[in-house]
């Protein structure tokens, strides 16, 4: 079996690699990192934009392959918290006719760096200029959620949990 990524980001390839090794389904899988074009707008701001980028980035892989994912952050509204929007990630399964998405866990973004990415910053960008990292793309990396969680949790295991609410769907057909 063959699954393209659309991506070529190693945190979010090993994000997939170490999840679907759990499932009976993708036993000795092939994953393969595919190149996409993405949209250039710098942060996707909701919550359409995430889903639609971790889609177009599964559709744009899938090429010669059983599935194809896409994975894609970005921030969504949220009422009742502080900066208004909540950072998350959803994860596109494509199997050239449906797609199965699922969202990871949501967490806030300091103020500064909401500030930044609705002035069109990207995360990495805004995370640097509030003074909260010096990586350079820190999303290709531990990701924003490290030192916001004192190292808790990372982008890697983050980004997992998007990805087995996606299989949920494939895991269990009859009920979707």
């Amino acid at each position: 079996m063959k699954i393209k990524v659309g991506s070529k980001n190693q945190t979010k390839l090993e994000a997939i690699v170490d999840t679907i090794k759990d499932y009976g389904l993708f036993k000795e899988a092939e994953v393969i990192p595919v190149a996409v074009q993405i949209e250039e707008f710098g942060h996707p701001k909701n919550l359409a934009e995430v889903v639609e980028g971790a889609k177009d980035r599964a559709e744009q892989a899938f090429v010669d392959c059983d599935y194809s994912f896409g994975i894609e952050g970005g921030l969504m509204a949220v009422p009742h918290t502080k900066t208004g929007f909540m950072e998350t990630s959803v994860c596109a399964i494509y199997d050239g006719q449906n797609y199965y998405l699922g969202m990871s866990p949501s967490f806030e973004w300091p103020r500064k760096v909401v500030e930044l990415i609705l002035q069109g910053r990207d995360g990495s960008q805004a995370m640097r200029e509030a003074g909260i990292t010096d990586y350079p793309k820190i999303g290709t990396s531990l990701g924003a959620i490290h030192p916001l969680s004192n190292g808790r949790m990372n982008r890697k295991d983050y980004t997992k949990y998007a990805i087995i609410m996606a299989l949920i769907h494939l895991e269990h057909p009859e009920h979707y």
